[in-house]
């Protein structure tokens, strides 16, 4: 059975500016990677009413699961809360259990009304636990808002993707040869792919220190595909005449 699918949309004018370095991708990948979730689409938008609701609509009716990140703080640019409300056609009303704990937070007189803003969710939602700063992500549906901040995302991540629904993990195997070109492996690793179609194949040629080659992946949630695809991707490399060697060559260098 094909694992579920989920979209990661990315939500700030920072990140379009380059201003500031998406990093909340790969936590996202490795966890639902580990949960048996595939994630099949990552979207990066503006701060923008209509843009982020026409997003979040088509997607959450796509995929079986919507990450989102970005847009939940107190400023005037944190609109998220609202627009996924809106996308859902629910008001906004004030989680009684986030607003003591942020409530507790502050100083009575630090506790004004645009950090009280953190505590209002969409109606029919429940919080995101985070553990870094307090304020709450939150989940309506099938769509899971979360912070932009990488240390609060991946707090969050780490509480929340454990309790989905889960399937077969994703499993890996890598071999890899030095001195080897993808030119004379490429037409071999065509048939291979058509031989293992659920396998996903890759090729990843590599430099550092001097040394190079590519390392040849398969990846999938089948433990017996991946593992007859992987013995198949090490005939390949020693139909070259070069050694194979399993792993990463990251995690293989010479002393």
């Amino acid at each position: 059975m094909s694992p579920k699918a989920a979209c990661f949309v990315v939500i700030g004018n920072e990140i379009l500016s380059g201003r500031t370095q998406e990093t909340n991708t790969q936590v996202l990948a490795h966890a639902l990677n580990n949960q048996g979730i595939r994630l099949a689409e990552v979207r990066i938008i503006p701060d923008q009413r209509e843009i982020i609701i026409t997003t979040v609509s088509e997607c959450r009716a796509r995929f079986d699961f919507v990450f989102t990140s970005g847009g939940i703080g107190p400023t005037h640019d944190d609109i998220t809360t609202s627009c996924i409300a809106e996308a859902f056609g629910v008001g906004l009303v004030c989680h009684e259990e986030s607003f003591q704990k942020l409530k507790a937070l502050f100083k009575p007189d630090a506790f004004n009304e645009t950090r009280q803003r953190m505590a209002w969710l969409p109606e029919g939602a429940s919080p995101i636990e985070n553990s870094v700063s307090t304020a709450p992500g939150f989940s309506l549906g099938n769509v899971h808002v979360m912070a932009g901040v990488p240390r609060i995302f991946a707090a969050m991540v780490q509480w929340l993707v454990p309790q989905l629904s889960s399937g077969s993990p994703l499993i890996s195997r890598t071999w890899y040869a030095e001195n080897l070109y993808e030119g004379e492996i490429a037409q071999g690793l065509t048939l291979l792919q058509s031989e293992f179609p659920t396998i996903d194949l890759g090729s990843y040629p590599f430099e550092r220190q001097g040394r190079h080659g590519v390392a040849l992946v398969a990846k999938g949630y089948d433990a017996t595909q991946v593992e007859n695809a992987g013995n198949a991707l090490q005939k390949l490399i020693a139909g070259t005449d070069l050694l194979p060697i399993e792993g990463e060559p990251a995690l293989s260098e010479k002393t």
